[in-house]
């Protein structure tokens, strides 16, 4: 069949029209399909029909998905697919190297740094918040000292409080915004929040310094409403890119949906690289070269208000980025309320998803929970690990550059997930359970012989022990909780279940940072650990493993859900392998049947291509829109899918509803053109 296939059409990519994340865009991102077929040549029409409805990146030649392979023609199958896509971009960057060597540096630089330019200023400013808390104590001690005097110790605790809690009222009432209106006002809102919330921050003052730490707290409250929000309409506008906009979902989107998403993501940790290096070069500019305290009280308030203003630059570009280069973000969103004649919020969708899916939203709103108490636990008592492994704990440099080595491994870290989260034999789930697995270990060795690895002799042992903790965390749940929060559920509900189960995994950081103040440093090295086991298990039971699903088979399935016939469907989204444990366990996984499914899949493409040709026939008679035929142009269907669906549909079918021909012969037609459809799908 490979020799039957050509290109589509190719496309010159637009970055500015696609939502942020979304990785690389390459220009190729249509389906292929064979030449229309010519007279007496039905092999074509067979490879048509195979191309729709079973790809040949996730099925053999005979028609076999890959998860019904056995385990060594599975083997066999996967590595021969992922070995020629991983031979076509290294032949890709050879070509780009040799037209301009400085031609990968531009790629990157516009498909990944650029749509992650969001999550890199949230993350800059976020650590930049926990990094000057040294600086503010040691210069400041009556005020951020361990015994304030001349400031209230609960507004101090609150400064940590009121952004953590910012966050968490952003993740939920953004989604639900996103879900709502969409996804562009979504993402235009946060980042004029967070530009406005800098612009506080920056400015912030008071008649003393218990004034300013309010101002101060209640500054990082209102950025951290914006900050929140970018955590669903980021992650949702990731799943619902240009690249898998189209009738079919294309390879490029099956074999790198994950990295797209994790390339952009990834940017969290270069801002917090570029925040760390900021802090430690204007501390040794305006401290005349000199790391070690005193600190004067100028040079502090420079620092750390030249080090809010910086990314507050950067937010204004991204304000107008968003409002004037994105205009298709909510295209996708759009699309799937007129297929349900949604207009406001879809409360059915939400419904319908707590009662099929609840074992999900308890598997990403919980392993969030349990990931953000090991990911904020770490940055919190970083101080108490630097105190032990340092020898001049006192200056604030020796910090930050434990610190920086910190952001280095972590940022490793995620640049091994991005590599690998889309591999189907590691993929989304394993490397959460294995993340969450390893950041257990790492805590509890040293919870049970502290003293030990505390002294001279186990110390460079708790050193590595440390950085391995952050090299798993984001080689783990803290890269696969941001995609599959998003990637799990339908698109009328998926910013709000993301927006609850980042809201939920953001409470975990307030019970670490509230719970943290309480007790010492072994009591906490006693009770992290168990977070991560809690992770593992909740991962292994609740999470389904979407690593290769293609997304159109689960929104496929969500339209039979919301037409309430969720038991008629028999797809991929089903299979064992993309389902969790306690679905399993449910039984949803026995209507799973491949034969039915590839008989299904055409009656459903048919009647979305009927759909989409009554409406442009009533239009062009001259009707009014009946809201199906103003969608995008990638969502157009080929040449050559047309060609196919025309010749093979009975033409009373194609009458615009409300006229008589269509009145007459639509009741008779349709299940004639079932029985033909049906033989189709089981010939190819």
């Amino acid at each position: 069949m490979a020799d039957l296939i050509r290109h589509h059409r190719h496309h010159d990519p637009d970055v500015g029209e696609v939502p942020v994340p979304h990785g690389p865009v390459t220009g190729d991102e249509h389906g292929h399909y064979p030449p229309p077929p010519a007279p007496g040549a039905p092999e074509q029409e067979h490879a048509i029909v195979a191309q729709l409805t079973r790809p040949d990146d996730i099925y053999t030649e005979d028609g076999v998905y890959w998860a019904d392979l056995p385990l060594k023609k599975r083997i066999a199958f996967v590595n021969k697919v992922q070995n020629a896509e991983a031979a076509k971009e290294l032949g890709a960057i050879g070509s780009m190297l040799k037209a301009d060597p400085l031609s990968p540096i531009s790629w990157y630089f516009r498909n990944a740094v650029l749509p992650g330019a969001g999550l890199g200023l949230e993350g800059y400013v976020l650590f930049s918040i926990g990094n000057l808390a040294p600086l503010f104590s040691s210069t400041w001690p009556t005020c951020w000292g361990k015994k304030p005097t001349e400031c209230d110790p609960n507004w101090i605790a609150s400064v940590t409080y009121l952004e953590v809690i910012g966050i968490m009222v952003g993740q939920m009432v953004v989604g639900v915004i996103g879900d709502w209106i969409g996804r562009r006002w979504g993402l235009i809102q946060d980042a004029a929040i967070m530009f406005v919330g800098l612009l506080m921050i920056t400015a912030s003052w008071g008649l003393n310094l218990n004034g300013w730490v309010i101002c101060y707290a209640w500054s990082l409250f209102f950025y951290g409403f914006g900050v929140g929000g970018e955590y669903p309409i980021t992650a949702t506008s990731s799943m619902e890119n240009a690249v898998s906009a189209g009738k079919v979902s294309t390879r490029e989107d099956r074999l790198h949906r994950g990295r797209k998403v994790t390339m952009a993501f990834l940017m969290q940790g270069w801002g917090q690289l570029i925040n760390q290096v900021i802090l430690i070069l204007l501390l040794l500019i305006l401290h005349h070269g000199d790391g070690n305290p005193p600190y004067g009280t100028t040079t502090t308030q420079w620092i750390w208000r030249l080090s809010f203003a910086i990314p507050a630059v950067g937010t204004l570009w991204l304000v107008y980025y968003r409002a004037y280069k994105m205009p298709h973000a909510s295209r996708q969103l759009t699309a799937a309320k007129k297929k349900s004649n949604v207009t406001g919020y879809d409360v059915d969708s939400l419904r319908l998803t707590t009662t099929f899916f609840g074992g999900r939203l308890l598997a990403t709103a919980g392993t969030w929970f349990c990931n953000d108490v090991f990911f904020y636990g770490n940055k919190l008592f970083q101080s108490q690990f630097i105190s032990v492994i340092s020898d001049n704990p006192s200056s604030v440099l020796t910090g930050w550059i434990w610190n920086l080595y910190n952001v280095i491994i972590s940022l490793a870290g995620y640049y091994c997930a991005s590599l690998l989260i889309d591999n189907k034999f590691y993929g989304r789930k394993m490397m959460q359970q294995v993340g969450f697995l390893m950041c257990f270990i790492m805590f509890v060795i040293p919870a049970f012989n502290y003293d030990y690895y505390t002294s001279p002799a186990g110390i460079k042992s708790f050193q590595a022990m440390y950085f391995l903790s952050s090299f798993f965390n984001q080689f783990g749940p803290n890269s696969v909780t941001f995609l599959v929060a998003g990637e799990v559920f339908p698109t009328p509900i998926r910013a709000s279940a993301h927006g609850f189960s980042a809201c939920i995994g953001k409470s975990g950081a307030l019970l670490a940072s509230v719970l943290y103040n309480y007790i010492d440093t072994q009591t906490k090295f006693y009770v992290v650990p168990w977070f991560g086991l809690a992770g593992m298990l909740l991962t292994f039971l609740f999470l389904p493993d979407t690593t290769g699903l293609d997304l159109k088979e689960q929104e496929r399935r969500w339209a039979y859900i919301r037409a309430g016939r969720g038991d008629d469907y028999h797809g991929i989204a089903i299979h064992p392998k993309h389902l969790s444990v306690w679905e399993r366990l449910r039984g949803v996984h026995k209507r799973y049947d491949a034969a039915l499914d590839a008989r299904q899949k055409i009656d459903d493409l048919r009647e979305e291509w009927v759909g989409k040709e009554r409406a442009r026939r009533h239009k062009e008679a001259g009707g009014e829109p009946t809201g199906v035929d103003d969608l995008d142009d990638d969502d157009e269907w080929s040449d050559e899918v047309n060609d196919y669906f025309r010749r093979t549909t009975h033409e009373g079918l194609l009458v615009p509803e409300g006229h008589a021909a269509a009145d007459a012969a639509g009741g008779q037609a349709l299940p004639r053109v079932q029985e033909k459809t049906s033989s189709v799908g089981s010939s190819s």
